[in-house]
């Protein structure tokens, strides 16, 4: 049977050119690398996140491909990709899983686990 994993490793970084704290606007920019552990060919297909920020607003985001790729990924190959979220408060999280799928058809996910999205000046 085959071994079917991806590993993801995320940065977070702030974007202070579309972070506006008078309007309630908090953004980060997030890169995330995506690398194929398992021991087979496989496609990443979709993506849903789960963001909350410190007031407890949640939005969920889901939809196909990542950035406009679908990236196929052969056994210990990586791809990597930057996008960006817009929150209500100065933290927040993030969570997410990518929907998979083996070169012969066998669908998994692949989990993100929760990520904080805060500038470090802002952590004590």
């Amino acid at each position: 049977m085959a071994h079917l994993e991806f590993k993801c490793t995320v940065q977070v970084a702030a974007l202070p050119e579309q972070t506006d704290p008078d309007r309630g606007l908090h953004a980060y920019s997030y890169t995330i690398t995506i690398t194929n552990a398992g021991d087979t060919p496989a496609q990443l297909i979709a993506r849903e996140w789960t963001i909350s920020d410190a007031a407890g607003t949640v939005q969920e985001v889901r939809g196909l491909a990542v950035v406009g790729h679908q990236p196929l990924l052969q056994p210990g190959e990586s791809f990597r990709y930057s996008s960006w979220a817009q929150i209500a408060t100065p933290q927040g999280t993030m969570r997410g899983r990518y929907l998979c799928v083996s070169e012969d058809a066998e669908v998994f996910y692949a989990d993100i686990p929760e990520f904080l999205l805060a500038e470090a000046s802002q952590l004590h």
